[in-house]
């Protein structure tokens, strides 16, 4: 009885907290969406949305025009799986180019991401998706539901970064003969760059493809790393969801180990303890880290001069905190100094061309959320 009087105690506070007016911005709804995952700004302005269950839908700023994407792939729905990450080419309005994460299903119940790319065609109905093709698979496949990652990001020269979670069997995150737990970069169409610091790991011929697995990681021991970010300055930030307590963000390193399953901040969840980060030195530590958790989703830097406090500050989806977390960088440091909360489960957040902030919802029931605009509020 006591638990569930201090969890209504703080369902209550988060909805009083998110009532009042003391957020430094106003909140707009904007549309709904069936458990959306992700988004990214087209030229003109309009978004595309990505849900779960495997449509992409393409909407307004004013919240109308619902079109959706043909021509995806087929997207293996449940648990934590199905549709993830649509991000653009950087050189979308030369190609056309778009690119997504889902999970794909293989033989013997066996699943795992996969990054696909295509041409978007736009049209006054929508959009169809063409010439798709795979780039990227997880590997090995694996039985279960959790711990996807495939978060997919670019940066200023043109590398793609996937993150890759270990899909809740801890040692894969250790093993180089696996992309599970890792950071991956590749080229945008997918092949590996010669200058990725394990593309001679080893002297034998390949476990997979002609090149092996480990040719693609930049970083490994990682557990599911759900945000990815470059700062100002070019620098990979990875925020990544902890056991029970612990959850991290890390300043990527080339060829760092981040070190799960050996060490982490938090504990297993039936209590067995893991060692702390402090206790083997030989493993990249996270620049900050959470307990209780905060349930890292999206992760952004703010470039924009809407907020101008905010400016080159990194901005966190909070899933199970049901907020925004602001953390600013100082060259290695990171320090949470700012904590919205928003009454329901964040799990993107993005900004828009004007400099606003646009939110994604993820329902704790997992079916609608709210697609939401934050512009700052004036005197604050």
């Amino acid at each position: 009885m006591r638990n569930v009087l201090i969890i209504a105690i703080a369902m209550f506070a988060a909805a009083f907290s998110y009532a009042e007016t003391s957020l430094p911005f106003d909140v707009s709804e904007i549309a709904s969406f069936d458990e959306p995952w992700s988004m990214a700004f087209l030229p003109d302005g309009r978004i595309l949305v990505a849900e779960k269950k495997g449509r992409i839908a393409i909407v307004g700023q004013d919240g109308k025009s619902f079109r959706a994407v043909r021509g995806l792939p087929n997207v293996d729905y449940g648990g934590q799986g199905g549709l993830g990450d649509v991000v653009l080419h950087p050189d979308f309005t030369s190609n056309g180019l778009i690119y997504v994460s889902y999970v794909e299903g293989a033989a013997g119940a066996t699943r795992g991401a996969a990054v696909a790319r295509g041409v978007l065609t736009l049209t006054e109905r929508g959009g169809t998706l063409s010439d798709v093709e795979v780039i990227w698979r997880q590997y090995p496949k694996l039985v279960g539901y959790g711990h996807y990652g495939h978060r997919i990001v670019f940066d200023d020269d043109g590398y793609l970064w996937i993150s890759s979670g270990d899909r809740q069997k801890f040692t894969p995150a250790q093993d180089m003969q696996s992309n599970l737990g890792k950071i991956i970069r590749l080229h945008d169409d997918g092949s590996v760059p010669d200058d990725n610091p394990f593309v001679d790991y080893y002297s034998v011929d390949a476990f997979v493809d002609d090149d092996g697995v480990y040719s693609q990681i930049w970083s490994l021991g990682h557990r599911n790393p759900l945000g990815m970010a470059f700062d100002l300055s070019g620098q990979l930030w990875v925020a990544e969801m902890g056991p029970a307590g612990g959850d991290e963000l890390n300043r990527i390193i080339r060829a760092g180990n981040y070190g799960y399953p050996i060490v982490s901040n938090g504990e297993h969840y039936d209590g067995r303890p893991i060692p702390d980060h402090d206790t083997k030195p030989e493993f990249t530590a996270p620049a900050a880290w959470w307990t209780p958790t905060i349930s890292p989703g999206k992760l952004m830097v703010y470039s924009a001069s809407k907020f101008p406090d905010w400016h080159g500050n990194l901005l966190l989806a909070g899933l199970s905190s049901q907020a925004i977390i602001r953390v600013e960088l100082d060259a290695e440091k990171a320090t949470e100094v700012e904590r919205f909360p928003m009454g329901a489960r964040i799990r993107s957040i993005v900004q828009g061309p004007q400099g606003d902030l646009w939110v994604l919802e993820d329902d704790s029931r997992g079916s609608q959320g709210r697609l939401l605009k934050l512009t700052p509020r004036a005197g604050k």
